[in-house]
């Protein structure tokens, strides 16, 4: 039997998929971050039992990132930090996602049970 902060924590698991492989290689420019940003979270935000994300796209690290001249560059972890709640069944569950020895990790932070779940 799966545990109520154990279904938690795959909801999270599947929430990170979903963002980071629909989302990367989409053309992001310094102009068109901030939209960006806002499409990713509320596009996730829809999933069941997403409370919020918040999605922070690296200006300088895309304007880096741009190699030739129409003025953008395609979305990649390195150019985006990322958090979510989960609420499943009383679990609430943190994760994050930024660069960690070069590389764009997904973790979870903190796992809180209120106390109901698996009642």
């Amino acid at each position: 039997m799966v545990t109520d902060a154990q279904q938690a924590c795959f909801e999270a698991g599947i929430k990170f998929g979903s963002l980071y492989h629909q989302f990367a290689g989409t053309p992001v420019s310094p102009r068109s971050t901030r939209s960006l940003e806002t499409a990713i979270a509320e596009s996730i935000e829809n999933q069941p039992f997403c409370e919020s994300v918040t999605v922070a796209i690296d200006d300088d690290a895309v304007a880096a990132d741009i190699a030739h001249d129409n003025g953008y560059t395609e979305l990649s972890g390195h150019l985006m930090q990322v958090q979510m709640r989960i609420v499943y069944e009383g679990v609430t569950v943190r994760t994050r996602m930024e660069m960690e020895d070069g590389y764009p990790l997904m973790k979870l932070v903190e796992v809180i049970d209120d106390g109901t779940a698996d009642a």
